[in-house]
């Protein structure tokens, strides 16, 4: 066996493929679909042409083999249908009550409800300011931050209120540095 595999030309396709190592000296055929059922029609073509097998489906009795085999297996063509045992389960009731410890109540429930799927660089960079990289917490910050932006520019629902850092101002005035940071 040699160390270097050997590229090999497909019998259907004629494109070159590296055959499998197991079986590199008989494998003419590269593993796409298409190929591998023109190997599998050539070695039927190729077992029927023997001289023994050339009647294995033909006379008398062949046709009684035929007959009792199917006796023997009635219903064998017929569809098959797929068994679920052990896979069905009860549905369970959604726990909509349940909360993550991290992340204060939203009616946003996740991340990509809210913003993922718009804009990723948007979720990047409060995670880069934060510092968290779960999702819980990025939504968190990320809903605080469209409430203050709707604050500033006037579009706060009525009764959501706002909670403010020691650098801005109340609403209305204008944002000045404490003095003691001065």
């Amino acid at each position: 066996m040699s160390l270097r595999p050997t590229r090999r030309k497909c019998r259907c396709c004629s494109e070159f493929f590296v055959p499998d190592y197991r079986n590199q000296d008989r494998q003419h055929y590269c593993s796409k679909p298409d190929c591998r059922l023109a190997s599998k029609q050539a070695s039927q073509q190729r077992w029927v042409r023997q001289p023994a097998n050339r009647d294995y489906f033909r006379g008398p009795e062949n046709v009684e083999r035929v007959r009792a085999w199917r006796q023997a297996h009635p219903g064998y063509w017929k569809g098959k249908t797929r068994s679920l045992k052990g896979q069905m389960t009860a549905p369970q009731p959604l726990n909509p009550k349940q909360v993550s410890c991290n992340a204060t109540p939203s009616p946003l429930r996740t991340l990509q409800d809210y913003c993922l799927a718009k804009d990723p660089g948007f979720v990047g960079l409060l995670s880069m300011i934060t510092g968290a990289t779960l999702q819980e917490d990025i939504a968190a910050t990320a809903q605080r931050v469209v409430e203050q932006g709707r604050h500033i520019l006037g579009l706060n629902l009525p009764g959501t209120r706002l909670v403010y850092d020691l650098q801005t101002s109340a609403p209305g005035g204008s944002a000045a540095p404490h003095p003691a940071q001065l």
